[in-house]
């Protein structure tokens, strides 16, 4: 196997960690070596999240969901000293945990707007990702499946990955190493990198594992495009040199594939009788070559021996649950942005001995001290750069309409009343919730509100989710006969997970208890609590 070239002090590093980090819990070398930087940087931690506050949080990072009134309420009432961790082991057990660990990963991969004829709409891919979650798979596993991309779009999932990039070997070499390596070589698709050792060279040697590939299309299959990834025998990327030096019809020299920054990929020689192909037969399943390059260029991805491979899903996952990644941005892992290398090589060290575990990985950090810090803190970073206080980050779109309905009852009245449903998004326009709500939370800090998302929270179809029918919150709180102190209580619990405040519930309580339109009034403070920015962020 070949390896990837690391600096010196890197593989120092990850010699020097691999004993304590095999020998010690995970959360233990996080949180001893998180403080150590506290007391070098000279910063103050936050205190502890309270019950609520991370009753909330680790909800919606590991189910994407807040938790129901009486999930809420039981978790508070509960004294014993181990009920965080035991509410961890649970909802890694959630069927939600698959669902939204697949959402995750799949706007990671492809984004709302992805390139590529129809591949917005992937719900095969989408399912057999949600698979993979929930029994379990090792990361590599799964990550090499959608790599070499066999079987169809429709019956197996996994070619939707490359269908993005149809003949376009230089697209798909970046995406490949910016998702799965952390490493950037863009720059050098025109010209040596001049910070980085990437040269034109690495960037063509990796395209050229994927220049025989092309999208086989066939007829579509439940309204999605049905198709296969073929790979000729035959065909080269064409390296022209840098683009300063580009001249019109000058002619490319062939590039071979190689491995990043190491060897060149040793292929043997084609039959005698093997002829050239420009093209596959179009709607014919494609025979398979006489050599993968695609299938070697998974492998080598994979591979336990590849440390970019474990250090980018460990720093990708750990931006997913801490905010920020231990080298941020997650796909530009520089060793000028490391700024935590001893940590960022611990937790690849141990996910790798763990066979990339992920559910073992989220439950490490979730029960990390770092993770369970308060979100109020003097630094005003919402992505806190030595994770002094917990971070801030908004709810992807998926999150906050689930959670709009479940806050309301909205989707029990919908059972009730024997109407079918729209699917999973059902309640609002989709495409306009993804509009203003859908930009990913993908670790690379892209997120901006801004006044569309006011208007939709104050014109949009939001209000309506407010159910006011047997079985929803407003009509719950509407006919309890408790004060209304109490009453408010209720709506805090089911909404933002927590008690109201004795001032909130002052206010709340003097306005709901007035008997002018007590029905109108309630739904108006409910609507209030919906849009109000703590509902709408994570913290």
């Amino acid at each position: 196997m070949n390896r990837l070239f690391l600096p010196a002090i890197s593989l120092v590093l990850l010699s020097s960690v691999s004993i304590q980090a095999a020998e010690r819990p995970l959360r233990d070398v996080i949180d001893e070596q998180v403080k150590a930087v506290w007391a070098r940087e000279q910063v103050k931690p936050a205190p502890p999240a309270d019950d609520a506050e991370f009753l909330r949080r680790v909800y919606l990072d590991i189910i994407g969901i807040i938790p129901t009134y009486e999930e809420a309420k039981a978790f508070l009432d509960d004294q014993s000293p181990d009920k965080r961790a035991k509410l961890i082991d649970r909802l890694l057990e959630h069927p939600r945990y698959a669902l939204h660990q697949a959402d995750e990963w799949d706007q990671v991969l492809f984004g709302r707007n992805p390139p590529g004829y129809e591949t917005h709409r992937r719900p095969t891919f989408q399912r057999w990702l949600q698979e993979q979650f929930a029994k379990n798979v090792p990361y590599d596993q799964w990550v090499a499946a959608i790599l070499k991309a066999e079987g169809t779009t429709t019956d197996d999932g996994p070619p939707w990955f490359l269908a993005q990039y149809d003949r376009q070997p230089e697209d798909a070499a970046e995406k490949i190493t910016q998702t799965f390596l952390g490493v950037q070589l863009q720059c050098a698709r025109c010209h040596d990198h001049p910070f980085e050792a990437w040269k034109q060279v690495d960037f063509y040697g990796v395209a050229a594992f994927l220049a025989r590939l092309q999208v086989i299309q066939f007829d579509k299959k439940n309204n999605e495009l049905k198709a296969m990834i073929g790979e000729r025998n035959t065909g080269e990327v064409l390296f022209t040199g840098p683009a300063a030096q580009q001249t019109p019809g000058k002619k490319g020299e062939p590039i071979k594939p190689k491995f990043l920054q190491g060897d060149a990929l040793p292929e043997p020689p084609p039959p005698k009788d093997l002829k050239e192909e420009r093209s596959l037969p179009a709607s014919k399943v494609p025979a398979k070559p006489f050599f993968s390059r695609k299938d070697k260029l998974a492998e080598w991805i994979t591979a336990k021996d590849n440390p970019y491979f474990a250090r980018s899903v460990a720093n990708r996952v750990w931006a997913q649950f801490l905010g920020r990644g231990l080298i941020h941005p997650v796909d530009n892992m520089t060793a000028k942005n490391n700024v935590h290398p001893e940590l960022l090589a611990a937790c690849a060290e141990q996910l790798t001995a763990k066979n990339f575990d992920l559910k073992w990985y989220i439950r490490e950090l979730c029960n990390s001290q770092v993770y369970q810090l308060s979100s109020v803190g003097d630094v005003e970073d919402a992505r806190p750069q030595w994770y002094e206080r917990a971070r801030v980050r908004p709810l992807s779109a998926e999150e906050l309409l689930e959670s709009w309905r479940r806050a309301t009852g909205f989707d029990e009245v919908a059972a009730k009343s024997g109407k079918p449903t729209t699917g999973r998004f059902h309640g609002v326009t989709w495409d306009y919730m993804t509009r203003y709500f859908g930009q990913p939370n993908n670790g690379v800090g892209n997120f901006q509100g801004g006044l569309q998302e006011h208007w939709y929270l104050n014109n949009g179809q939001d209000y309506q989710l407010i159910a006011t029918e047997a079985g929803s919150l407003h009509q719950s709180v509407l006919t309890d006969k408790a004060p209304w102190e109490e009453r408010v209580d209720r709506l805090y619990l089911s909404i933002l997970s927590r008690p109201a405040k004795p001032a909130e519930k002052k206010k709340f309580a003097e306005y709901l208890g007035n008997n002018d339109k007590p029905a109108e009034r309630l739904r108006e403070a409910i609507w209030v609590l919906l849009t109000c920015s703590e509902f709408r962020f994570n913290h």
